[in-house]
């Protein structure tokens, strides 16, 4: 997602009109469709999913493949100059898969995740989101663990595909105050993402090779530039201003929302921390989906955050009671109580800690989304 809005922005800083399809949405179904920058409308998105269905008779369909191909409907019918196809899960058997002559494929850091449905290990999942690669079409990737690497490699050889690794074809040194972009002997210097975090930054490098792959598109320094400085994907290190649970802080204290989920999620955000956040305490407001491993994303804030509050999420079947998953926080090294809700939470939190303090909320996109329409 991080990839896809930088490349977003630096194709409309470029002049382009841009197409994308992202999931899942935070607050509204409708910001998974952007027709030419613009989110798509109630009326249109109603007549296209109302035609979809008309066109399907009745016959088995899930959820994320009607509104995909309410999606590309939409897409058709509306002019741009590109399209960037954000896959739901996976990408083997994934309902964006099915374009046979992509411009370029792209692939970011594969971590383990959806094991219900991709598999058990990192090379069972890695195969899965490796088959969008496809015969000839420039395959972008990002820094891989090496069985993740192996997996994607052997995809690739196997259809013909040409890879552009991190670290390999291209690659990011940070300096003081810039960035510098390698690719292809082609040395750019360029500031910093506005998307905090050193993982942004490898994400960055990632869209920047992709945009330079892209045949017949121009994105230059600037546009590359005024890309980075502008993208925006909401929940992910975002420091929330206003709304009901910032109102209840105490002076000087702040609040963040992430959405990230993973084990791979809770390494980034918890690095993030030790590196920007050693001002005051941390306190976490944990919720999670039961299809997550609540332990591998908390164990990396083990020292680090001063206690956890967990909740469950509300309107979510597949939450993880609060109960259930104080139990995994605390088997993951921390303290750890139940709560009845993120108010609640931040209350407790408040009551607890000793002066100005950081909450984060984090655990579940699911959970931004519930705290990002209480913020509006």
């Amino acid at each position: 997602g991080s990839v896809l809005a930088y490349m977003r922005a630096g194709l409309e800083a470029a002049g382009y009109r841009v197409h994308a399809y992202t999931s899942p949405h935070l607050v509204r179904f409708h910001e998974r469709i952007r027709l030419a920058g613009r989110l798509i409308d109630e009326p249109a998105l109603v007549e296209y999913l109302e035609t979809c269905e008309k066109a399907n008779g009745g016959e088995p369909i899930t959820y994320f493949e009607i509104t995909t191909a309410a999606a590309f409907l939409a897409f058709t019918e509306s002019p741009a100059d590109i399209l960037l196809l954000e896959c739901g899960l996976g990408g083997r058997l994934d309902a964006t898969n099915v374009v046979e002559r992509p411009l370029a494929t792209v692939i970011t850091s594969v971590s383990v995740d959806h094991q219900q449905f991709l598999g058990s290990t990192l090379r069972e999942i890695a195969g899965e989101k490796a088959a969008i690669q496809k015969r000839g079409v420039p395959s972008i990737i990002g820094p891989q663990p090496p069985e993740a690497a192996a997996a994607i490699d052997s995809f690739a050889a196997r259809v013909g595909a040409p890879v552009f690794r991190y670290g390999r074809s291209y690659q990011i040194e940070p300096t003081p105050g810039e960035m510098i972009f390698t690719t292809g002997g082609r040395r750019v210097s360029l500031p910093y993402p506005v998307l905090p975090g050193a993982h942004q930054v490898v994400n960055a490098a990632t869209a920047l090779a992709a945009l330079d792959r892209l045949r017949g598109f121009e994105v230059n320094q600037v546009a590359m530039a005024q890309g980075l400085l502008t993208a925006s994907w909401p929940a992910r290190l975002q420091r929330l201003a206003e709304g009901p649970l910032v109102s209840a802080l105490p002076r000087g204290w702040e609040l963040w929302l992430d959405g990230g989920h993973n084990a791979a999620a809770g390494e980034a955000l918890a690095s993030y921390s030790r590196a920007n956040w050693d001002d005051r305490p941390l306190w976490l407001i944990c919720g999670m989906l039961s299809s997550k491993h609540a332990e591998r994303f908390l164990a990396p804030f083990r020292g680090l955050a001063s206690g956890v509050r967990a909740v469950g999420i509300e309107g979510e079947t597949a939450s993880l009671s609060a109960g259930d998953l104080a139990a995994a926080a605390r088997a993951a090294g921390l303290e750890a109580v139940p709560a009845e809700n993120p108010a609640s939470a931040l209350r407790g939190i408040t009551a607890d800690a000793a002066g100005p303090a950081r909450v984060l909320i984090c655990g579940s996109l699911y959970l931004a989304g519930r705290i990002l329409a209480g913020h509006r």
